[in-house]
């Protein structure tokens, strides 16, 4: 019990944004459409959107923060 502890403690949040994305995607464009491949299509062009931008924002703290 405590090494299961210890291991979902040492799992890093970053890991969590992909299903998150995509959860954020599908809810936001299933209450705006109602045809499938229109949720599909809007859902993953959001979720490619959300994800390069949180890329972005990344990659300008790191640049910022680098030799601190």
């Amino acid at each position: 019990m405590f090494a299961a502890m210890l291991l979902l403690a040492s799992v890093s949040t970053v890991w969590y944004l992909p299903p998150l994305a995509a959860v954020v995607s599908l809810v936001y464009y299933s209450s705006r459409f109602e045809k499938p491949a229109s949720i599909l299509l809007r859902a993953c062009r959001l979720f490619i959107t959300i994800i390069l931008f949180m890329g972005a924002i990344f990659l300008v703290l790191w640049f910022l923060s680098y030799n601190l």
